[in-house]
């Protein structure tokens, strides 16, 4: 029987509930025939949609993708723990098919795949394994320039050309697949850049078992969750403003790496309250179980998420893309995301794994 009772509760109940952001930070992507600000985000939706264009702007976007990097850095040193050997041989064999399932899943559903980024920092970071703790935290510090720099660009080319916008609209299959290989091409090396100095960080938090261990950690799970989502907060607001149309002269590059950077911080804060819930939590009730088996199953929930999403909102299947706005896709992610909850809960019960997890486990270790 697979149980949480073999699993520590924190990092599992963090992707479940970091999935929830995900689906919130995607299902606008999908909307079509709008003038888009910064974050992609309609700038000519009714109030309703601009409230929540504000509020995912300051709280979701450029905040999961960090905390999903920083779990995937805890998890490599807990998958590294439990390998004899070369332990980097595996998880760089594991990196590989994640990087095999980003293509296909970019191929197939989504421009904005976030698999790809993962598997190729995989690739490139295995050897942060057997780096000393004051190396990880200056490459990181380091590095923040690296990230600073490329949103900074990215902020330039936002500013003189406009949002994205109509990135799904093409109205045959085989035409949106070009525009989504082109675009998913195109924004990978970025993601790639932005999640190193979580994932990096990931790792150095893995080596204090601050998540597996959270009851001994409260103190320090307190500063870094307060903190880093009181940062966020503060670093996501002004753009949220520009984006809603509320400042209309603020210095909008400047806010949008402002955002980048705090974005950092909120992910990690996300993880570390993720950890406080769980040391409070002696029993985990039916709630706290399926959030938990939700990400147990995270790649599989993932890529459902991306399936359902393309069966409601492109011109070639649901075609609600060109029908609702901001708010109305958030409450679809919303629903989708509670769905492949009650899914992954299912599996559990029955003493099943996610079917994306077995082929990845069964490809990557042989």
């Amino acid at each position: 029987m697979l149980t949480l009772t073999r699993r520590a509760l924190a990092p599992d109940l963090a992707r479940g509930v970091m999935l929830l952001l995900i689906a919130l930070a995607h299902a606008h992507m999908y909307l079509s025939g709008h003038e888009t600000g910064f974050r992609s985000y309609a700038i000519d939706g009714s109030p309703l949609d601009l409230l929540v264009t504000g509020i995912q702007v300051t709280l979701v976007d450029g905040r999961a993708m960090p905390m999903f990097a920083a779990l995937f850095g805890y998890g490599f040193v807990q998958i590294a723990a439990k390998q004899p050997g070369d332990a980097r041989r595996v998880l760089r064999r594991r990196s590989a098919w994640l990087l095999m399932f980003g293509c296909a899943h970019a191929l197939l559903l989504f421009f904005g795949d976030i698999l790809a980024a993962y598997g190729l920092l995989g690739l490139a970071l295995a050897g942060v394994l057997r780096w000393r703790d004051r190396s990880l935290l200056v490459f990181a510090g380091l590095w923040l320039v690296v990230h600073g720099t490329v949103i900074t660009l990215g902020g330039l080319r936002i500013a003189e050309f406009g949002g994205a916008s109509g990135m799904t609209a093409a109205a045959d299959p085989v035409s949106a697949l070009v525009e989504r290989v082109a675009l998913w091409g195109a924004l990978t090396p970025f993601f790639v850049v932005e999640l190193v100095v979580p994932f990096v960080l990931g790792v150095w938090a893995a080596r204090r078992r601050l998540l597996i261990e959270p009851q001994e950690h409260r103190k320090a799970l307190r500063a870094i969750a307060f903190g880093g989502i009181g940062t966020a907060v503060l670093g996501g607001l002004p753009l949220a403003l520009v984006d809603t149309g509320v400042w209309n002269d603020g210095p909008e590059v400047a806010l949008y790496v402002l955002h980048g950077l705090s974005g950092v911080a909120g992910g990690l804060g996300y993880a570390a309250l993720m950890g406080l819930i769980a040391a409070r939590v002696s029993e985990p009730g039916t709630v706290v179980t399926a959030l938990a088996a939700c990400g147990q199953r995270s790649l599989t929930c993932y890529l459902l998420q991306s399936v359902v999403f393309v069966a409601v909102f492109v011109p070639y299947t649901g075609g609600l893309g060109t029908e609702v706005g901001t708010a109305a896709a958030s409450g679809i992610a919303v629903l989708t995301w509670l769905a492949t909850v009650v899914f992954a809960e299912v599996l559990r019960r029955n003493d099943v794994q996610g079917p994306a997890e077995t082929l990845l486990r069964k490809l990557a270790y042989r």
